[in-house]
């Protein structure tokens, strides 16, 4: 309750990430580069992470919402019903208009158990795309980008995907439903690894008015305390290579090609990166006190500056080579930058943190100050935003994996809106899986197109070109 009246630090914004200050833009040559690099760098293993914890309340909030008292949504629902792939004329009929009784209806019958009762599933299971032959879920999509770009040697595709415990009876449905047939469709061994979001890391929620949220029965609500709880099972991946996207964030097949490209940039550039730090980890390793303090002054922290957006505090020459190992020796991550175009999410932004050192941030809007004229300077200049499209890189130089909490910024957790059964609510989440839970990374951002961000947040989404088959 402390936190929900008091509310978390601000983030010491310094600018706007943007192309030329921290988000490279690569031309084809430097991306063709990243690819060939991904395809013969050394890696202890690769792994696609998908979090796809929770129900889809949210996807579904403004159908419940008009569920008795139809709303716009709901009307254009039951309008084109027939162009979503989970459509079934023995459950929804055929509605033939947008009256009050034929909106309530499908509302009912895609929400409630007496139909589909995709409101209290997860979205992994639900009915995303429609082909001329199948139809597949939001998780089936992620094995088929998986095996274009994700493939190792061996023909093996690893995936984790984050779940709830009570859902997993249903993932494991919607995986044996496709795994055969696309292990033979693709020439591909799947190995796919369920992992929990720990309850122990749940909050309890309040209302707009912070007061305790109650169900029903009078509990008051705990909910999940946001993906940032998954770095818990990110440390669990054995794997050094880990890719991470969202099990929303899917489109149809003929978007693939453009998707797997740019994955496969992100990976070479991550690993490009990791070699570079990994290179100059060693030779401070060797190197004599004044051979390390030359080799710092004149690249190392040249090379943090320009590329990482680190700026480091001024110390006594004697203190630079550790100052300078510590801030090398960390995770790397690499993260796809979208060109802003009105959607909702975080974004980049070179933040100052309590050390007194810069470095590249992926921030939410609730982190921003909005009394702050130059944060809110920060906010307006933003050029990109985030579209959780990263590669990580969980080794160090001597092989070792990190250990991921003692990464984490526990001072940039935020209060967030969310809905349950239609009703607004506050959430206690801990610093975001890719925001204050990553803090203490090295991060590099590279743009990326508009085309590799297909993201279903409303079910209305499903209805956009991405998510429509027009073969």
């Amino acid at each position: 309750m402390k936190y929900f009246r008091e509310g978390f630090p601000w983030m010491k914004i310094e600018a706007p990430a943007t192309p030329g200050n921290g988000i490279e833009v690569l031309d084809t040559a430097a991306q063709d580069a990243c690819i060939a690099y991904s395809e013969v760098a050394k890696v202890a293993g690769r792994v696609k992470f998908v979090p796809a914890s929770g129900a889809a309340s949210r996807m579904f909030k403004d159908i419940f919402a008009g569920m008795e008292k139809p709303n716009d949504s709901v009307r254009r629902l039951t309008e084109n019903i027939r162009k979503f792939a989970f459509y079934d004329e023995a459950v929804f009929g055929a509605p033939d208009s947008s009256s009050d009784a034929d909106c309530s209806h499908t509302a009912s019958a895609l929400l409630t158990d007496a139909g589909l009762g995709y409101g209290s599933k997860p979205k992994g299971v639900l009915k995303f795309h429609r082909y001329a032959s199948e139809v597949r879920t939001a998780l089936a999509e992620h094995l088929v980008e998986g095996q274009e770009y994700m493939r190792n040697s061996d023909g093996s595709v690893n995936l984790v995907i984050t779940i709830s415990p009570e859902h997993r009876v249903l993932f494991e449905a919607a995986l044996a439903e496709v795994k055969d047939d696309f292990e033979k469709r693709y020439g591909v061994r799947y190995n796919i690894r369920f992992t929990y979001q720990s309850k122990d890391t749940d909050t309890i929620a309040v209302t707009p008015a912070n007061e305790p949220f109650l169900c029903d029965d009078g509990t008051v609500l705990r909910r999940p305390a946001g993906h940032g709880a998954l770095i818990y099972n990110l440390n669990e991946v054995e794997e050094e290579l880990v890719s991470v996207k969202n099990i929303d964030n899917v489109a149809v097949e003929d978007y693939l090609p453009v998707t797997a490209r740019y994955k496969k940039v992100l990976m070479g550039r991550a690993l490009q990166l990791r070699d570079t730090i990994f290179a100059y980890l060693n030779a401070l390793d060797s190197a004599s006190a004044g051979e390390a303090l030359r080799l710092c002054k004149e690249e190392i922290v040249p090379f943090l500056h320009d590329v990482l957006c680190i700026k480091l505090p001024s110390v006594p020459d004697a203190e630079l080579p550790a100052l300078v190992m510590a801030k090398l020796n960390r995770p790397v991550r690499v993260c796809g930058m979208v060109r802003n175009q009105g959607e909702p999410g975080g974004g980049p932004f070179v933040i100052r943190g309590n050390d007194g050192s810069t470095s590249l941030q992926i921030l939410e809007s609730v982190q921003i100050n909005p009394s702050d004229p130059s944060a809110v300077a920060a906010l307006k200049g933003a050029t990109h935003f985030n579209p959780v499209d990263l590669v990580c890189c969980l080794r160090d130089y001597k092989g070792r994996k990190f250990n991921l909490p003692d990464y984490v910024d526990a001072d940039a957790g935020f209060i967030s809106s969310k809905s349950f059964q239609g009703r607004e609510l506050r959430a206690l989440e801990l610093p975001g899986l890719w925001n204050g839970s990553m803090s203490d990374w090295n991060t590099l951002f590279v743009e990326v197109p508009l085309e590799t961000f297909n993201p279903v947040k409303v079910v209305l989404d499903l209805l956009r070109p991405a998510h429509q088959c027009w073969k």
